[in-house]
């Protein structure tokens, strides 16, 4: 049993769901199916998550709705009837924006995440009204009637145990389910939607509760590449990769699988396969517990940029009981979670996403850090990039580190920040933002075109 999961290029058009309904007809041991809200048919266009994101903006700041409104409307009439669904099920989305809009007794982020999983929502009844149509019989799930339990706020939002018992009756259906991505419900009936791109952790989720022989994750490249191929020309092609591996460089920036997704099917150790919706016969990418392949120490690089620094300074810092605690305790109390601290004896620097930050809490932040731990220096520091190095083959190979070094160096930029995780598995080093992409193109260069000369 597959569970496959098609992301927004994949459902943007009637001419995707199609490619999709073909996909699904090709192997019948593709029985869950999980799809996105329809995302852009070109550069130009606009994802309907983003359409109902400002439409939940406008209604909340009580303007006239109605435009955006028959903007998302039509936009799934065009799919309904170039794929000859009949007129019920664009009246059953347009009743069904209407009553999210109308649900008023929600806080902000709860009214704000009622609409944006109308896309997801309205898209997985359409689709599976077009299955039926064309002989695939299918069904509708509804997250909350299959049991897709998450935590409440403020926890982040996550499958709860109970839930992957209640999913796993999913795999006695016989019906193609077709399900909704990127949203559940808590226990008191409150719609939670996931990080953007959530609908790859309802995929994984899934998956997980069935014990799916593979979670095959659909979107629009053949495969995953060692680099960003909009910023290095031709990368290599990545056949095999690691359950660490992938989440790494998820986290830092390659956008072809969300990195929380990973955790429901590593715990059951179900392969995952990104494949292209366009091109189904290619290969794609594996992810595994143990790859067979390996052609040197580095697998991918990547960058992500959007960060800040909190760079706090007191002598005998290393010296002081609770030191590190009490500073993270108060990132805590700010609702802000960090990314790396690397340290000295008296300083130690805070990598932050910088989305979490604005100039009122940096200014709460420094002038507790200076009035209760008593530093003698704190200051916010932003517009920093990420770049990542990522390789099973690191613990065995020498020099890593001082390879990459010398390469950054030959860029021109400064390293910021050096940070080796324990499992040396990825080296991070901080840059500033406007030398990310000289420096990925320069990395790249070093170990992949060099790779048959140090491998």
């Amino acid at each position: 049993m597959k569970v496959s999961k098609f992301g927004g290029t994949s459902v943007a058009s009637a001419e995707q769901i199609n490619k999709i309904a073909s996909i699904v007809k090709a192997d019948p041991s593709r029985k869950i199916i999980v799809v996105s809200a329809p995302g852009k048919r070109s550069n130009e266009d606009i994802k309907i998550t983003d359409l109902l994101i400002n439409l939940a903006e406008q209604a909340l700041e009580q303007k006239d709705t109605i435009a955006l409104q028959n903007q998302i409307i039509a936009r799934y009439k065009m799919i309904a009837e170039e794929l000859f669904v009949g007129r019920e099920i664009v009246e059953s989305i347009s009743n069904d924006l209407s009553r999210r809009l109308e649900d008023t007794h929600l806080t902000k982020d709860q009214f704000i995440d009622q609409l944006k999983a109308a896309g997801e929502d309205n898209n997985a009844k359409l689709i599976a009204a077009y299955f039926n149509n064309i002989g695939l019989p299918a069904q509708y799930m509804n997250p909350k009637e299959a049991g897709l339990i998450v935590t409440d706020f403020p926890q982040p939002t996550q499958a709860t145990e109970e839930a992957y018992n209640k999913l796993s009756e999913l795999q006695h259906s016989e019906k193609i389910i077709v399900f909704p991505g990127f949203f559940g419900f808590t226990k008191s009936g409150l719609l939670r939607t996931f990080n953007r791109g959530g609908s790859d952790i309802t995929g994984s989720i899934l998956a997980a509760a069935v014990n799916a022989s593979v979670y095959e994750n659909f979107t629009d490249v053949d495969c995953v590449f060692s680099a960003n191929p909009k910023v290095v020309n031709s990368p290599m092609e990545i056949e095999e990769i690691t359950y660490r591996e992938m989440r790494e460089l998820s986290y830092a920036g390659f956008s072809v699988f969300h990195d929380e997704a990973l955790m429901p099917v590593y715990k059951e150790q179900i392969p995952v396969n990104i494949k292209n919706t366009n091109n189904p016969l290619a290969a794609g990418t594996f992810i595994v517990a143990e790859r067979k392949k390996n052609k040197g120490p580095i697998t991918g690089i990547t960058a992500d940029s959007g960060f800040s620094t909190l760079y706090v300074s007191k002598y005998l810092m290393n010296r002081e009981l609770g030191f590190g605690r009490k500073l993270l305790q108060i990132l805590e109390e700010e609702y802000i979670s960090y990314e790396h601290t690397p340290s000295g004896l008296d300083d130690i620097s805070i990598i932050i996403r910088s989305h979490q930050l604005n100039k009122e809490k940096e200014e709460r932040i420094v002038q507790r850090i200076v009035n209760e731990l008593e530093a003698e220096e704190a200051y916010f520091r932003h517009g920093f990039s990420m770049i990542v190095l990522v390789g099973e083959g690191m613990n065995n190979s020498t020099g890593l580190a001082a390879r990459a070094a010398t390469a950054i160096s030959r860029t021109g930029a400064n390293i910021e920040m050096i940070n080796q995780g324990s499992s040396e598995v990825s080296i991070v080093f901080g840059v500033l933002q406007e030398k990310e992409h000289v420096i990925l193109r320069e990395l790249y260069d070093e170990f992949f075109s060099k790779v048959n000369v140090y491998s």
